[in-house]
């Protein structure tokens, strides 16, 4: 029985056709006096053509060919999974994507509760999307661990504290990261362009600290400047990073907006894009309602990110070890579908809350293919940045070989200052 205007959408045992639908999974709790189906109908007609009310303008042909349809529901779990004609979906549009299958419908009374929890779409449509530029293995090339022998995971900080320092005072921090072992130095999600770092003056002086770590280590070093801003000033930030030999930007993905990533990406700038997901826990920390990281994640790897944090798993960010570790192989690989096989792989980033501590058992559960980035972790070690960085590079050293921190901290004398520290009593 049809519910208001809504009527028709459940499907059920209907299977799609996979390459001329796009296909997404929905979790739902019914509004009071609603059943599932009658929420499952009312989430299909109102992410695709349909309203509350019959239409006298509704034609057949409309109905017919551009509906969403339910064909599952699990009444035990609330899992709806709904598909969508790809004729409703606008090439390499990325917001257009969250525009439909996640536009009106988490306001509406037939739903308490409405969570996104995934999709799929036919290659045809999503190789009209740019994907990363580089993806993992471009930015290995560019530092250097692509081969066998020398692949291992990326190490990286944050300088810190995330405000408040000079151009002069982050540059110098930096300088001791990456002098200290590491790879990668990057802003902090809140530090754009302020009366106390202007970006002019923080692009320049962190890139001649990254020149000045390159020629002393003989290793190649990537810092990534927050150029977050309306689009147009992006570009403006971007270039002028390029213009002094950056190789790499970030962009705060979430707040920015994913056409502006998109509008980065196609400028095709040849720089690393580094994501930051700032702002992604505001819908997707709930686990029954707004939208999960997964679906987060694999917009960005078609928006064209190289890097994306994706959880660190054993730090302070909230993400169970199985949740981050399937974001992990959505983006990290040619993904568990054939459909992504063109899109090239995003480098994941581990990070909150990570000290030399936590490297063990991250590298157990993720192997060589991810950052490791810790801020607190290397800045706050009793030594300085530089000590720290060094406590983070023995302790991958130390993972790396079988052997415990504790017996690497023998003959280690930073690594040995960081247990001291953070080891719990």
């Amino acid at each position: 029985m049809a519910y208001g205007g809504y009527g028709g959408y459940v499907q059920l045992g209907r299977q799609p056709d996979e390459d001329e639908n796009l296909l997404a999974t929905f979790r739902v709790v019914p509004g009071p006096g609603r059943t599932l189906h009658q929420a499952a109908e009312a989430v299909a007609a109102e992410s695709s053509i349909g309203t509350w009310t019959a239409l006298s303008t509704m034609q057949q042909r409309v109905l017919s060919k551009l509906q969403a349809r339910i064909y599952s529901i699990n009444k035990r779990t609330g899992i709806l999974k709904a598909a969508y004609p790809l004729e409703l979906f606008e090439p390499d549009n990325s917001s257009q994507i969250l525009s439909d299958i996640a536009g009106n419908i988490f306001g509406m009374k037939e739903v308490a509760a409405l969570r996104l929890e995934d999709f799929e779409a036919p290659k045809s449509y999503l190789n009209t999307f740019a994907g990363p530029a580089f993806g993992m293995e471009g930015v290995r090339k560019l530092v250097g661990t692509a081969s066998k022998s020398s692949r291992r995971p990326h190490l990286g900080t944050i300088v810190k504290p995330k405000v408040g320092l000079t151009p002069k005072e982050g540059a110098k921090v930096a300088y001791d990261a990456w002098a200290g072992g590491l790879d990668f130095v990057k802003d902090d999600e809140n530090l754009t362009s302020h009366p106390f770092s202007r970006f002019e003056e923080r692009v320049v002086r962190y890139l001649e600290a990254r020149d000045r770590a390159e020629e002393e280590t003989g290793q190649k070093k990537i810092y990534a400047p927050n150029i977050t801003a309306p689009a147009d000033l992006m570009l403006k930030r971007a270039e002028l990073v390029r213009s002094h030999g950056g190789e790499c930007i970030m962009i705060d993905v979430v707040t920015a907006g994913l056409s502006s990533v998109q509008f980065i990406r196609h400028q095709n700038l040849k720089m690393l894009i580094h994501a930051h997901r700032a702002m992604y826990a505001a819908f997707a920390r709930s686990h029954t309602h707004g939208m999960s990281m997964r679906v987060l994640a694999k917009l960005c790897r078609l928006c064209g990110t190289d890097q994306l944090h994706i959880g660190a798993m054993l730090g302070k960010m909230e993400g169970a070890v199985e949740d981050v570790m399937q974001i992990h192989k959505d983006i990290n690989g040619d993904g568990y579908r054939k459909q992504w096989k063109n899109i090239k792989p995003v480098f994941s980033v581990c990070s909150g809350g990570l000290s030399p501590l936590q490297v063990p058992g991250l590298y157990k559960i993720i192997g060589n293919e991810a950052v490791f980035q810790c801020g607190g972790g290397v800045h706050g070690h009793p030594g300085g940045t530089y000590a720290g960085s060094r406590a983070l590079v023995q302790s991958l050293e130390a993972a790396k070989k079988g052997v415990s921190l504790e017996q690497y901290a023998k003959t280690h004398v930073e690594l040995a200052q960081a247990l001291a520290k953070w080891k719990k009593k």
